[in-house]
């Protein structure tokens, strides 16, 4: 065999007229004149010589790189004194074992990664096919039917609307990965549309599954209480109910991303779930929350530093901090629910457009047209807007006790 490896080259191999071209290590490729193409691997022993098709080459046949990995196999085998032809038919006969749901879960959540917008998506793929699916998991992954798939949703789609809806979605989409890599065949028995559709309610017939959220009355005792406190858990919710902002949003922030000057929290699109810079209006109290933090945060590296740090340096509070924070406080609400709290206080209560309280929630307004026509983002009556929310939501002298607050269903 010729010692020059890798002598053709991928654009050369389309060029080339009948004849054997050597690419070299025992590689050919084998073109006829009709220009039919063939990869070949050649190799002597025992004084006689023999030959190994490797498959058809050309655009829709095996590619040089592949061909080449085929080549190196082979000489691999030559080197240990085997046979390559014998080689390969043993590799066929051994049954190649089936990959079970999780693992094909695990591998398709891996190569998906990098397309989503940050670590808490992923998070969430990750822990709803490793919890709720867990029935799943140990399961061959073309073994998973429609009695399967229902055996993990009916448990939660109603309990939990939500989350059973999204758990379903990213289990059809992994067995649609699998059927892809060909380790499944036939229709996809967690598929919605003609057919779980006839085997589960509809979601508008279900409960809502928004986030409790605490009566926006109940707000200045909460926030009164928040002060009793001295932790950055405290401050880190005080300073989400005053911009009305999602503890991803809060938890993430840096101190790069904030402008006391203009009195401005910026924050970048990556972070944002319409995955759109958001612009936040920081009312004086606000800034107040922010300078008590400021001593948390020094050193040169201070801009990339979060603003709500844990105990490890450079680590932002975890949303756990927080939960464990509304738990000790008594509140039977959810963090995310002082969005609604807000929202409700802004509608029934302050003068502002409703335009002006989606912007301030981030949301996304009207259709396509009247977005355009929307290009500005209100940042100066959002301002207003939060001034008076930081001056509703002031503790008040009068204020009774915080413990065994209510919750208002949403």
């Amino acid at each position: 065999m010729a010692r020059t490896l890798n002598r053709l080259k991928a654009k050369q191999v389309e060029a080339l007229g009948p004849g054997r071209h050597a690419d070299g290590g025992g590689l050919y490729l084998d073109r006829d004149e009709h220009g039919r193409s063939r990869w070949v691997f050649m190799w002597a022993r025992g004084g006689k010589r023999r030959e190994m098709g490797l498959g058809a080459a050309g655009k829709d046949g095996v590619s040089l790189g592949k061909a080449r990995d085929a080549a190196e196999i082979a000489r691999g085998v030559l080197r240990d004194g085997g046979d390559p032809i014998e080689a390969r038919e043993a590799a066929k006969a051994v049954p190649v074992a089936m990959p079970t749901f999780g693992e094909v879960a695990d591998m398709f959540v891996k190569s998906q990664s990098p397309q989503w917008r940050n670590d808490k998506h992923r998070a969430q793929w990750a822990m709803t096919l490793k919890v709720y699916a867990k029935p799943l998991r140990t399961l061959p992954v073309d073994r998973v039917d429609t009695g399967a798939v229902l055996g993990v949703l009916q448990p939660i789609w109603q309990a939990k609307p939500e989350t059973a809806s999204r758990l379903r979605g990213r289990i059809e989409r992994v067995l649609d990965a699998a059927k892809a890599k060909g380790h499944r065949s036939g229709e996809n028995p967690a598929r919605w549309r003609g057919h779980l559709d006839h085997l589960l309610p509809k979601r508008q017939k279900l409960t809502r599954g928004h986030h409790a959220a605490l009566p926006y009355e109940q707000l200045p005792a909460f926030v009164r209480e928040l002060r009793s406190r001295e932790a950055v858990a405290a401050s880190a919710l005080e300073f989400l109910i005053l911009t009305a902002g999602r503890s991803g949003e809060v938890l993430g922030a840096t101190w790069g991303e904030i402008d006391a000057t203009a009195k401005v929290w910026t924050v970048p699109a990556s972070r944002m779930k319409a995955g759109r810079e958001h612009r936040v209006p920081l009312s004086g109290r606000a800034l107040k929350v922010l300078e008590a933090m400021k001593p948390l945060a020094t050193g040169p590296d201070r801009d990339g530093l979060p603003v709500f740090p844990s105990q490890e340096r450079g680590k932002p509070l975890s949303s756990m901090a927080l939960a464990m924070l509304m738990r000790r406080i008594g509140a039977d609400t959810t963090v995310h629910g002082f969005r609604s709290s807000f929202r409700d206080w802004a509608g029934e209560v302050s003068s502002s457009p409703r335009e002006v309280a989606e912007a301030a929630l981030a949301h996304t307004i009207g259709d396509a047209t009247e977005r355009a026509y929307r290009r500005g983002d209100a940042l100066e009556k959002r301002r207003k807007l939060m001034e008076s929310w930081a001056g509703f939501v002031e503790p008040k002298s009068s204020s009774g006790n915080v413990l065994g607050f209510g919750r208002r269903g949403n």
